[in-house]
């Protein structure tokens, strides 16, 4: 069990997260758009692809400032970086930013009394958005690790965007695989995430048809 399951957080911490939860989900969405024009615009278009490097390298930085904040109102030490193991892995890897949202939709909520949505709908809304931006990260980071590569079979985004479709949904028909490291490691990622949204949004949707029968029979 983690210090964060075990320890109270912090009152400073706990009002920097939910005062900084949804500005730095929006500058995750913008490190992804300046990724996506980084990798998908020509070669020729240098000022935009500086633009959107320095629009990645800003809301890089955005990011382990964050993380250096939190470490110290943790009052943690090393130990934060166990605790907090999401954090440590999104700020090595910003692409899996959206595996953040239950936290940024935690810290929306606790500003309104009580839930809109029931426990079902929240979590197939958060597995499926998460899903997407899962899905089109991955498609972004395969198609750089791929299109260049001898004997891929990724050669454009649209590939890779198929491919990123038929991991997430487990189907993996095997017409487009990448070949090269990096993208072998993304696809693992994804694979592991695909089964879990898979699993969360059938259970909660399994779990609600139950209730409605069980309503009905009462």
């Amino acid at each position: 069990m983690s210090d964060r399951a075990t320890a109270p957080v912090p009152p400073r911490l706990q009002e920097w997260e939910q005062r900084t939860e949804v500005p730095l989900f929006v500058a995750g969405l913008v490190f992804l758009v300046g990724y996506a024009f980084r990798v998908l615009a020509p070669p020729d278009t240098g000022a935009v692809r500086d633009l959107a490097l320095a629009l990645v390298c800003a809301t890089w930085l955005a990011f382990v400032v964050d993380y250096g904040v939190r470490f110290r109102l943790s009052g943690l030490g090393r130990r934060f970086v166990r605790a907090h193991w999401l954090d440590t892995v999104v700020l090595l890897l910003p692409l899996l930013r959206p595996l953040r949202l239950v936290q940024v939709y935690t810290a929306v909520q606790k500003r309104r009394e009580q839930p809109r949505l029931s426990l079902y709908a929240r979590v197939m809304s958060y597995a499926s958005l998460t899903a997407v931006l899962l899905g089109v990260s991955a498609a972004l980071a395969v198609y750089h690790q791929e299109h260049d590569a001898p004997g891929a079979s990724i050669r454009t985004f649209g590939d890779s965007v198929w491919w990123a479709c038929a991991t997430l949904t487990t189907v993996g028909y095997g017409d487009a695989v990448p070949v090269t490291f990096g993208g072998r490691v993304v696809a693992v990622g994804l694979m592991a995430c695909g089964l879990a949204l898979l699993g969360a949004v059938t259970g909660a949707f399994s779990s609600w048809l139950v209730q409605v029968f069980r309503r009905e029979d009462e």
